[in-house]
């Protein structure tokens, strides 16, 4: 099996270590020695009879109301920020507040 084709969080062998898939080119080692970028072309041996994320219990599992309140937190420091970037001109503060509130019922109706 080639790298691109595990999902993340994947445990496979590579050189005779063991490693577990953390992003789309790095693999962190399960013995505890570090990162390394893990080639395209590799050939590599899954671990475990299927290929399953090692974290396969966390994935999907977001807590919405966690979300709404991180996003909450956000929102009032963008505006805060937009205040402060647009000074004196409030009209176009306005404006772009009121582009950044539309986007946010985005947000949370995607939820």
């Amino acid at each position: 099996m080639k790298f691109p084709h595990l999902p993340l969080g994947a445990q496979f062998e590579f050189e005779g270590k063991v490693y577990t898939k953390v992003s789309p080119l790095v693999a962190s080692a399960e013995d505890g020695s570090g990162q390394r970028v893990i080639p395209r072309y590799a050939v590599l041996r899954p671990i475990g009879d299927s290929v399953q994320p090692k974290a396969a219990a966390h994935a999907g599992q977001l807590d919405p109301d966690k979300v709404r309140v991180a996003f909450a937190r956000f929102e009032a420091d963008a505006m805060r920020l937009l205040d402060e970037a647009c000074g004196d001109d409030a009209g176009r503060g306005d404006a772009l507040k009121a582009e950044l509130v539309e986007a946010g019922q985005r947000f949370l109706e995607a939820l």
